[in-house]
């Protein structure tokens, strides 16, 4: 809808660029889109890499069909004056949530952008994630004549201050009504009983790029693996003994898959997951997170206790896996569940959750088919979704696809080969 309602205005003449800010784990996703649904002309540019690469790719961003340029929240802020002096004409906020907070840097960006652009969308399904509060910063880079300019003057008018230290705030019961109206007078609003059915799964492919630091090694190692093939004898084993130390790298380890011995070359998985947890947790949903190597499970674990986040974990050596899966399920302190995916994939019901994320995927159909089963069983009353963070241009790619479409991965790998073809690329 925010694609066509782009092209409309481009169409009419009324813009020539758009900015489009979002969360990181989701950037890439606005490129597919476009290409699917854009009937009119238009250039995009995902900004990537330095803050200055960033502005030089606005810099270069000309011409007559529609410019554009798709930037995360925390880029958003650091390039906040290159991005005014671009002069978009309109700005797309999605997950709009994301800057409920009024006095955060990125919520402050978002305004000041705001306040210099024609036209603003802001895309959310929770526009309220815990408090009623939480609308004003939306609604202040949408539209300040809504709720006024003022986060204080909106607080006293709408809201009781309680608990300890008077912090706490409280709708009052006779301002619903204004507060409702107010929201609805610029706000369409779609449920999902209102939609189409929806189909009882759904895969959701994240894109990663790797970092430049990364990206090279990677490609090293692809060299390599292939000359090594090309020395000695070619044989499922080997092919699946090199594919094996790619898709480490991919997850961020080079090395062995003990945690003491792997050594950390990449967190770009790591930050889309983040970025993924902290949207499930504002929308109050649980999330299971399913990996293959151990040094992966490490560092998603590391980083949940860094953020405070409570979860569960069945991995290789987990002797309690029973009450790891009921403290997922009945309790709602208990928002993640990490799991390996050669141990969690047999006898574990995850119905507590709707979302699995695939970190990183081994190459069995079993173990595949099997984890898959953990949130969409008997039990599950909601639409099941699967995120799959893939790597860019790496192995990821390959063997998702071999197992999307019931291949024989390690046969297909070996018969690139033989066709004269690097089957690492």
């Amino acid at each position: 809808m925010s694609i066509a309602a782009a092209g409309a205005l481009y169409n009419a003449g009324r813009i020539k660029r758009a900015l489009v800010v979002a969360p990181l784990s989701v950037v890439g996703v606005w490129d597919e889109e476009f290409g699917k649904f854009a009937a009119f002309g238009y250039t995009l540019a995902v900004l990537k890499g330095s803050g200055e690469k960033k502005a030089d790719t606005l810099r270069h961003m000309t011409g007559d069909a529609l410019q554009v340029a798709v930037v995360n929240y925390e880029s958003a802020w650091r390039l906040e004056r290159e991005l005014a002096a671009w002069h978009p004409d309109l700005i797309i906020a999605d997950e709009g949530h994301k800057i409920k907070t009024h006095n955060i840097s990125a919520s402050k960006a978002m305004h000041r952008l705001g306040a210099a652009v024609k036209y603003r969308l802001l895309l959310t399904g929770t526009p309220v994630t815990n408090k009623a509060i939480d609308v004003f910063s939306q609604y202040k880079f949408l539209d300040p004549r809504i709720f006024g300019q003022s986060f204080y003057s909106f607080r006293n008018t709408y809201f009781y201050m309680t608990g300890y230290g008077n912090h706490t705030p409280v709708l009052k019961k006779s301002m619903e009504p204004e507060l409702t109206r107010r929201m609805h007078s610029i706000a369409f609003r779609a449920t999902k009983a209102e939609c189409l059915d929806l189909p009882s799964t759904t895969d959701i492919i994240r894109k990663v790029e790797l970092e430049p630091r990364a990206a090279k090694l990677y490609q090293s190692l692809v060299q390599e693996s292939y000359a090594e093939l090309s020395e000695g004898e070619v044989t499922i084993t080997n092919v699946l003994t090199k594919l094996l130390r790619l898709s480490q790298l991919t997850g961020g380890f080079i090395g062995s898959d003990e945690s003491s011995a792997a050594e950390q070359v990449s967190t770009a998985k790591l930050d889309v997951l983040e970025d993924i947890l902290d949207a499930a947790i504002e929308e109050n949903r649980k999330l299971v997170v399913i990996a293959r190597f151990v040094p992966e499970l490490g560092a998603i674990c590391a980083m949940l206790e860094k953020k405070r986040v409570n979860y569960s974990i069945v991995k290789g050596g987990v002797k309690d896996r029973d009450e790891q899966v009921a403290r997922f399920q009945n309790d709602p302190d208990v928002p993640v569940f990490v799991g390996q995916i050669a141990t969690a994939g047999l006898g574990l019901t995850l119905t507590a959750a709707s979302t699995m994320v695939f970190y990183s995927l081994d190459y069995s159909m079993s173990n595949f088919e099997q984890c898959k089963a953990r949130i969409h069983r008997a039990g599950q009353r909601m639409p099941c979704t699967y995120i799959y963070l893939t790597a860019q241009g790496t192995v990821d790619e390959k063997v998702l696809k071999a197992l999307k479409n019931k291949a024989n991965l390690a046969k297909t790998l070996v018969d690139d080969y033989r066709y004269g073809n690097n089957p690492f690329m």
